[in-house]
This record gives structure tokens, C-alpha cells and sequence, in this order.
């Protein structure tokens, strides 16, 4: 076995872990919340989301970059350098921690899922029952469009790898270091509490796709996928995220990166991200 095919290996292991445990915060906060009777306002569960993530990102970015995202992954391989043979494997990584940090929150909580569908005579499936499987993924508001929900979340996601490559560039004002972790949390908090009610700020196609393909295979079926409306909304945050990211990236990179006066990293930003 080639020191390279371990090297992979332990990084993927790491974004793994790393999406699974911010996955399985987020989720349970909102089971919590939803099935539980826990007295969450939104702020609190998007300061637990973010919060999540920052323990992720201070668990693994020494040893993968503590990426979490594919529009991070993405990104970086655009903009900074990442190794475009990792693209995948991390991002597969990705996909699969999150997919199992959501079955950890179900399978603490599933006999609250069933009991709360009990009370409220709920057939997992149908339209009522968007309201668990929004526990574990993202869907637009009623009043909010197809269109204006992938609008959202280019912008959304284009603020938020703008604002990580700020952030973990030491050449861009004062070194954040270790802070850079708990700034990045504290920023996925803030565009959730903003943006919320609109599409529950995915950002992240990990972060979405892996949990509602759980809750695809665990009865919420294609009502999981659709989000109940007529085309399968899961693309969305599966590809408006990359094009938000990628924007948001280009647009520290050209615009506000290449003019600072210090001398940048080789990658030109730390890649220490999430």
C-alpha cells in the first residue's frame, strides 16, 4: 500500500468525521427543537450549527484542511492550489460523513420521530411530513421560488467562501489563528440567522444532499428529494453552492487577495477552512 493511498486516506477519514460531528449537532438541535419540545429560537440553533462546525474545523484541520464542504474543495482547487486528485475523495468523504452524522441523530431521537407522528397522525412521505424531514436537510419557504431559492443560496455561499479566505489568510490584517475557526462558526450562525426562513441556508451540498438522502431512504421517500414541489429541489443546493462558492472565492482571490501588500503562502490563503 502506497504512502500516498494512506496519506488520502487519513485526510478523507478526517472530512469524514469532521462533517459527521457539525451534521449531527445541527440535526439534533433541530430534533430537539422539533420532535423533543426543546424551547430553541433560531438563533440559538444557528449559533449550535455554527458552533458545530468550529469544533469540526478545530478537530481537523490540522490533518485534512478541515474542508467540510464541497464548494470549499471546490474552491481551493480553483483558486488556492488544493491537489485536484483529492477533489473527489474528499468530497465523497463529505458526503458520507454527513449522510451518517444524520442516521447518529435518528437513531438517538428516532422513537421521539415516532411518537411525534403518532401525536399528529403524520404518514411519513406525504407534504405534512416536510417538517421532520427539514430537520435533517434544507427546503425553500412556501412563498419562496425556485428561482429566488438558488438566487439565495449563490449569494449566501458566495459570502461565505469570500469571507473564509479572508479569514484564514494571515496576510489580509491581524493573524486570527486559532480564532479562525470560532470566526468561521460564528459566521455560518449569522447568514443562518439572516437567511433562514428562506431556504435554511444549505451552503454546503454535504451539509444537504447526505442527510435528505437518508431521509430518502428512511421513509420521507421522494417527498424528501422534491421538498414537494414539482421539479427535485435538491439540486439546488446541490449545484447553487459551487457557483456561490466559486464567486465568492474569485471574487476575494482578484479583487482583495492579489492587491494586499504582504507576502502571501504558496497556496496564496491558508487552507484551513469549513
Amino acid at each position: 500500500m502506497s504512502k500516498s493511498y494512506e496519506s488520502t486516506t487519513g485526510l478523507c477519514l478526517a472530512e469524514f468525521m469532521g462533517t459527521g460531528l457539525f451534521i449531527f449537532f445541527g440535526t439534533s438541535v433541530l430534533s430537539a427543537a422539533k420532535v423533543a419540545g426543546a424551547s430553541f429560537g433560531l438563533w440559538e440553533i444557528c449559533v449550535v450549527w455554527g458552533l458545530g462546525i468550529a469544533f469540526a474545523v478545530y478537530l481537523t484541520a490540522g490533518l485534512s484542511g478541515a474542508h467540510l464542504n464541497p464548494a470549499v474543495t471546490i474552491s481551493l482547487w480553483m483558486f488556492a492550489r488544493f491537489d485536484r486528485r483529492k477533489v473527489v475523495p474528499y468530497i465523497a468523504a463529505q458526503m458520507a460523513g454527513a449522510f451518517c452524522g444524520a442516521a447518529l441523530t435518528y437513531l438517538i431521537y428516532h422513537n421521539m420521530f415516532a411518537e411525534y407522528e403518532h401525536a399528529h397522525q403524520m404518514i411519513r412521505g406525504s407534504q405534512d411530513s416536510l417538517y421532520l424531514a427539514s430537520i435533517f436537510s434544507t427546503y425553500p419557504a412556501a412563498s419562496i421560488s425556485l428561482w429566488l431559492a438558488g438566487l439565495v443560496e449563490i449569494i449566501i455561499s458566495s459570502i461565505l467562501l469570500g469571507l473564509i479566505m479572508a479569514l484564514t489568510d494571515d496576510g489580509n490584517g491581524v493573524p486570527k489563528g486559532p480564532l479562525a475557526p470560532l470566526l468561521i462558526g460564528m459566521l455560518v450562525a449569522v447568514i443562518g440567522a439572516a437567511t433562514a426562513p428562506l431556504t435554511g441556508f444549505a451552503m454546503n451540498p454535504a451539509r444537504d444532499f447526505g442527510p435528505k438522502f437518508f431521509a430518502f431512504l428512511n421513509g420521507w421517500g421522494s417527498v424528501a428529494m422534491t421538498g414537494g414541489r414539482d421539479i427535485p429541489y435538491f439540486l439546488i443546493p446541490l449545484i447553487a453552492p459551487v457557483i456561490g462558492g466559486t464567486l465568492g472565492a474569485a471574487i476575494y482571490r482578484y479583487g482583495i487577495g492579489r492587491h494586499l501588500p504582504a507576502a502571501k503562502t504558496e497556496n496564496g490563503v491558508n487552507q484551513t477552512t469549513a
